[in-house]
């Protein structure tokens, strides 16, 4: 059973906790070819099909109430092809394993986000991104795919192969077809250095666009009811590598990121009153460090305080007051919010329904301790992101729809079209896609 999300008398729940679902039955096809009979069976029977990976979307993008397809027999590495520098994996290999194998073989993906706990197809179909000044989402670094669509045949697309498929289906939102397979574009692996230091928030706001321009990877934290951020900046280095130190490693990783802020969130939510005063300490307790490693043991951490989060791209230059404005909310709200509020950014990329498409992007996510009412925080915060013409990660909470949509993505007549095209019956349909991409 995954670690991440877990099924209790077939009740299927996401990592988050903030979404359930009970389908009528559970397939884990060990093949493309059984993954395709199970697509014709559930048709047969008129049900519905969604694959899920580790259930780390707070969304019911993922919930059916029809068959539930299990990857984690469709994983592994198909081939690496050295002169083409791709590497081709099944669908439900989760990141961690996909970048470990590239290690080992000296590989390495361009970027990758902060958690690795995902499924490859889970990761992008969903839009999944870390932050860059010129590398975009994981998504976009993908070369090939292959998905069983509805009526159970597999279509394989690239640029040349089928190439309307394969603008769309890179981040198809499980709407076009089951993604089995994705050849991504891989590079000699790096080293990266990695700078991560305190910066109060008005400074950080005022040289945004100078810190954004001079780092490959530029990132932040800003911690509400404070003036006080966590800036992150990540460049590739000739060396040599300098990883954390195991003992600093667990205290700054595991002992305050994870234990003592674990401890917080409970006497925060037990004690709302108290969170200014923890987020004026949690905002003081990280010094600043610097490391040199290889990519995923510098892009990725451990996060192991469940949250429920809502994320939105903005236009990347709409960042500063976009923030602005959040951090007005917060001061007059009255609300207690103790989790930081993360900043990256993101260039314009080609994909149909990307958060970036076709446009340089910010991204500001809000995050809540799991079993802390998020709503009225969520709801404030999403009237200040539409009203930038943000777009919600489609992984993360939000309550817009497809009217919404069809007004901030250019392209979004192009998706829904091709989604009639390939699943006229509508075989992978939830009350999710009904909602944003309308019926």
């Amino acid at each position: 059973m995954s670690s991440t999300a877990s099924a209790k008398n077939g009740t299927w729940r996401n990592w988050g906790g903030n979404v359930s679902a009970r389908p009528a039955r559970e397939v884990a096809p060990a093949s493309v070819e059984e993954l395709s009979a199970a697509v014709r069976r559930a048709a047969e029977d008129g049900l519905t099909v969604k694959a899920v990976g580790s259930g780390h979307s707070f969304t019911s993008i993922a919930a059916t109430d029809g068959v539930l397809i299990r990857p984690q027999l469709l994983t592994g590495i198909r081939r690496i092809d050295r002169d083409a520098m791709t590497v081709t994996v099944e669908a439900g290999t989760p990141l961690k394993r996909l970048n470990m194998a590239l290690a080992r073989e000296g590989l390495s993906l361009t970027n990758m986000g902060d958690i690795m706990e995902q499924t490859v197809s889970g990761a992008t179909s969903t839009g999944t991104h870390g932050t860059g000044r010129e590398s975009a989402s994981i998504a976009a670094q993908i070369r090939g795919l292959e998905l069983v669509t509805a009526d159970g045949s597999v279509l394989t697309c690239s640029e040349k192969e089928n190439p309307e498929v394969f603008a769309a289906a890179r981040i198809g939102l499980g709407a076009l077809g089951i993604v089995t397979a994705i050849t991504f574009a891989v590079e000699p692996i790096f080293l990266l250095t990695a700078r991560e230091e305190p910066m109060p928030l008005d400074k950080v706001l005022a040289d945004f666009h100078e810190l954004w321009a001079e780092n490959e990877h530029f990132e932040f934290y800003w911690f509400p009811h404070t003036g006080n951020t966590n800036t992150k900046r990540n460049n590739r280095s000739a060396g040599p590598e300098k990883p954390v130190s195991p003992v600093a490693g667990w205290f700054e990783d595991e002992f305050l990121s994870n234990g003592v802020f674990q401890v917080a969130q409970w006497v925060g939510r037990a004690a709302p009153a108290t969170v200014p005063a923890i987020a004026r300490l949690s905002s003081t307790a990280l010094s600043a460090r610097g490391y040199t490693d290889i990519p995923y043991k510098v892009f990725t951490s451990p996060r192991r305080v469940h949250f429920v989060e809502m994320e939105y791209a903005v236009p990347r230059e709409a960042l500063t007051e976009t923030l602005r404005e959040i951090r007005a909310m917060v001061d007059r709200s009255g609300l207690r919010v103790s989790f930081p509020v993360e900043v990256r950014t993101a260039p314009a990329d080609d994909i149909t329904l990307s958060t970036a498409s076709e446009r340089d992007s910010a991204y500001i996510a809000v995050h809540m301790f799991r079993g802390t009412p998020y709503q009225a925080y969520f709801t404030a915060a999403e009237r200040i992101f539409t009203a930038h013409e943000g777009r919600p990660h489609w992984g993360k909470v939000h309550t817009r729809d497809a009217e919404y949509f069809s007004s901030v993505y250019p392209r979004f007549g192009e998706f829904t079209a091709l989604r009639d095209r390939l699943d006229p019956d509508r075989r992978f349909q939830n009350a999710y896609l009904r909602r944003v991409l309308g019926s």
